[in-house]
């Protein structure tokens, strides 16, 4: 065999290094950012998944299980814990629909109102954790929902 051809393969197989799967990248990426997350949340009692629960009730409130699952991507059963969680530091109420019991609506509590104001620094803390500019920041965040577009699709 000559030393061309195991250039050869070696080019074709490139595509096989864990360094070039964007898959890899976003998982890492996804698990360090979660990891820069907590000390943020701690103080909160929040996990990062029950971040993601506020900030969706925090844009709109009152909402079924299903609707909020929807938006977060995440099925009844994974959100089911981390709300009973919630209503167990008093953030959230769960309550069954009148009209149809098979509706469970997810409300904030007062305390769960005013934790916005107290985690209105997060955000802000994150991108100083990750030293990166605001503008390279927002691109980021637009390239992803991109993705998340075309992935969603």
């Amino acid at each position: 065999m000559t030393s061309q051809t195991n250039n050869d393969d070696d080019k074709k197989y490139d595509m096989l290094k864990l360094d070039n799967q964007l898959c890899f990248s976003l998982y890492v990426c996804s698990k360090e950012i979660i990891r820069k997350y907590k000390p943020l949340l701690d103080p909160y009692g929040l996990t990062y998944t029950g971040y993601i629960i506020m900030l969706a009730l925090w844009e709109e409130d009152d909402i079924t299980i299903k609707s909020l699952g929807e938006k977060l991507y995440l099925d009844c059963g994974t959100l089911t814990p981390l709300l009973k969680k919630l209503e167990a530091k008093g953030y959230i109420t769960r309550n069954r629909s009148k009209k149809d019991e098979r509706n469970v609506y997810i409300s904030l509590t007062r305390k769960g109102k005013e934790l916005k104001k107290e985690a209105i620094c997060v955000p802000e803390q994150l991108i100083e954790a990750l030293d990166i500019d605001e503008i390279k920041g927002k691109q980021l965040v637009e390239s992803l929902h991109k993705l998340m577009e075309i992935l969603t699709q």
